[in-house]
């Protein structure tokens, strides 16, 4: 059955109101029928990101910011980080071919197709320490800052690697994205204050 085009017109006023990214429940509680939303679908309006999250056909957003919207969509309450934080603070030279994130030890696994993730557990102040939010396109992204990214660096850095922990510091402290003080706040929230304060210093040191 068709959609009238003051309709279609409504629905995508509010799609842009709210991002250019809906999930259907979102549709929904801003006034978008499901009939609605998927006619829209169905004639290119707009494009499917994942299982219900649609997106605005004419939206652009880069291929990094769109990855940590549909991820922050998906999963509200996950938390950016490690190598995924560090390239959101511009602190590796690493490339992200997964995203990143943390959660509490006690929620389900999340269920989402794309992009691909990797999951972290983490617990007490070590999951709610750190955590600066950031509008992207009108979502809700919530990431570690530098100096906490960098401790969860060094403690998780069998998984992901010593020398990225450590270009990670170096980064930080050099471009003054994370103090010296802060960084050894964070270390010793992670435990791994004495793993990283012989590099901090050098670092520091050194200039």
């Amino acid at each position: 059955m068709p959609v009238s085009e003051s309709k279609i017109d409504e629905a995508i006023s509010l799609f842009e109101k709210h991002g250019g990214i809906l999930r259907t429940t979102e549709a929904e509680d801003v006034g978008i029928h499901n009939r609605t939303l998927y006619y829209m679908l169905e004639h290119g309006y707009v494009e499917k990101l994942d299982r219900g999250l649609y997106i605005l056909a004419a939206k652009e957003i880069s291929l990094s910011h769109l990855g940590l919207i549909i991820v922050s969509k998906k999963v509200p309450e996950a938390k950016v980080c490690l190598i995924s934080a560090l390239d959101f603070h511009n602190m590796t030279t690493s490339i992200p071919h997964e995203i990143h994130i943390a959660i509490s030890r006690t929620t389900g696994d999340p269920k989402i197709t794309h992009p691909p993730i990797r999951t972290y557990r983490f617990s007490g102040q070590s999951l709610t320490e750190g955590i600066v939010e950031h509008d992207i396109e009108g979502t809700k992204v919530s990431v570690y800052n530098p100096a906490k990214t960098i401790a969860d660096c060094f403690k998780f850095r069998n998984q992901i690697g010593l020398d990225i922990a450590i270009e990670a510091l170096k980064n930080g402290i050099r471009a003054k994205k994370a103090t010296y003080k802060d960084i050894l706040k964070y270390a010793e929230i992670c435990r791994v204050k004495s793993v990283i304060r012989p590099y901090a210093e050098t670092i520091a040191h050194d200039g």
